[in-house]
């Protein structure tokens, strides 16, 4: 949960925490930026990507330079309260006044970390305890920017919500009443179009939503967890899909039988872009949990690198392949549905429907964890010290008005391309850009006056300058301000 401490869990290998890593990121964003890629451009999108990539990665170390401050001000704290219990229970005893002097002047209140460093056999920077970022938010900003950042978390794990619960009724929709025989590929199907009998293609969609609501909201309402059997299973899985596709459209591609003819350049498709490249390298939200358990943090930094860089290529080879393979017009906002009812790409039935219900398992996993987290975060920002809730405000109230605000936007809309890029263009912009900049600059502030000029963290940031810093918020500003500019003038347009 963000905003407190947890138990770091059992230790793993730094390859271990690059592998999660990698499975966090490549996730339902991927799924979506094939579509996004063919509308804005190869290029622009070669472009955006690699820029969006490089400033993930680099306020991903903001972030763990701030995780490794608030562990040395944990520690800072710690000593202290146990110097004032050691003194306390010492005031009772008989000292000589030397022996006040000697110990007035050698333990003065406010003394540096960089001497009570020296003084032990640890470094006071080492990630030790899972330090979250609503807690780290809490040690280094004032009650506002506390309070600004739970609620663009929540909206942020309201557009995840939404995309989760509208991505799996559109895959079981899709397996329930596309065409699957070999004669489909070019058959363009509209909400309108009838399922089975008398029920539309929209209306199956609702019923499955209704269904997945059924099955998978009451674990809203309790406490769910990950088991280590069931990642194992999701990741594999992911794998498994991620590498047929790009196959299978490298194979066709090298047939000559791609079909498509993506623009070089399309400026209306970069704010979309914009927002999904945001969503699909989304992290920072979940580095405390990935990398404080790693057993040795020597090379975290490294790896942290080549973690970014195997997305960037991942995410690269899978978008070209995808916008070569399939004609622009036809690629569907997920992107394994244009393997599902192909056989000109995919000729196994089993394959198919492989590919097909892969969002559902990989995807329905995670709704739980994401709700449960959503929930949590609701119950700290109401939060009053020394107050609980009572039951109903406790065990329903929350969990409802979790539960219920992304259920109904995908009953209103099925467009994953404009649930991702929304979610990505601004509650990403914040959790992914501005938050990070603040925390490791107002967390360089804040441990300046008691750690000492020569108190060097060992896992600050390359891009250690402030320039950096405010060159991050003024991007995001530049974002936030270009994205809504873009909305408003298509809205007018139309």
């Amino acid at each position: 949960m963000a905003g407190g401490i947890t138990d770091t869990g059992e230790p793993y290998s730094a390859f271990v925490g690059l592998v999660y890593m990698f499975n966090l990121i490549v996730g339902t964003g991927a799924l979506t930026m094939p579509k996004a890629f063919a509308a804005a451009g190869w290029v622009v999108s070669l472009a955006l990507i690699s820029f969006l990539g490089f400033m993930s990665y680099m306020t991903t170390t903001f972030v763990i330079e701030a995780m490794a401050a608030a562990n040395a001000q944990l520690r800072y704290k710690r000593r202290e309260q146990e110097e004032v219990r050691s003194d306390d229970s010492d005031s009772t005893s008989d000292y000589s006044d030397d022996d006040v002097v000697i110990r007035g002047r050698s333990e003065p209140e406010s003394r540096p970390i960089l001497s009570v460093q020296r003084s032990g056999h640890t470094d006071h920077f080492d990630i030790l305890e899972r330090v979250e970022m609503g807690q780290m938010a809490s040690m280094f900003f004032n009650k506002v920017g506390v309070n600004m950042f739970y609620i663009c978390i929540i909206i942020y794990l309201y557009g995840d919500l939404a995309i989760y619960a509208a991505a799996v009724p559109i895959s079981l929709m899709e397996v329930a009443c596309g065409n699957h025989s070999c004669s489909a590929g070019t058959v363009q199907y509209n909400d309108t179009d009838l399922c089975w009998g008398s029920v539309t293609r929209k209306d199956a969609y609702r019923v499955f939503l209704s269904i997945f609501t059924l099955l998978l909201g009451p674990f809203t309402f309790f406490n769910a967890q990950k088991t280590k059997y069931l990642q194992i299973l999701t990741s594999l899985m992911r794998w498994i899909a991620f590498t047929m596709m790009i196959i299978l459209a490298l194979i066709r591609i090298g047939k000559g039988s791609g079909e498509g003819r993506p623009p070089v350049a399309s400026l209306s498709g970069v704010p979309n872009l914009f927002g999904v490249c945001v969503y699909s390298f989304m992290c920072q939200h979940s580095l405390p949990s990935l990398l404080t358990p790693i057993s040795d943090k020597k090379r975290v930094g490294a790896l942290v690198l080549a973690d970014y860089v195997l997305i960037l290529g991942f995410y690269v080879l899978l978008s070209l392949t995808a916008i070569f393979c399939f004609d622009s017009a036809r690629l569907y906002d997920m992107y394994t549905l244009n393997f599902t009812d192909n056989c000109h790409v995919l000729d196994v039935q089993v394959l198919r429907y492989f590919l097909g219900l892969f969002p559902v398992f990989t995807i329905s996993t995670n709704f739980p964890i994401i709700a449960v987290t959503l929930r949590n975060n609701w119950k700290t920002l109401f939060h009053r010290d020394g107050g609980t809730y009572p039951w109903v405000v406790d065990r329903v109230a929350f969990p409802l008005i979790t539960l219920v605000p992304p259920i109904v936007v995908a009953f209103c809309t099925n467009n994953l391309e404009i649930l991702v890029g929304i979610t990505g263009a601004y509650a990403g912009t914040g959790i992914q850009y501005i938050v990070p900049a603040l925390l490791v600059f107002y967390a360089r502030r804040h441990l300046e006056p008691v750690m000492g000029r020569d108190a060097v963290n060992k896992h600050r940031s390359p891009f250690r300058h402030a320039f950096w810093v405010w060159f991050v918020l003024l991007w995001a500003a530049s974002c936030l301000m270009f994205v809504t500019a873009n909305i408003i003038l298509t809205d007018v347009k139309k």
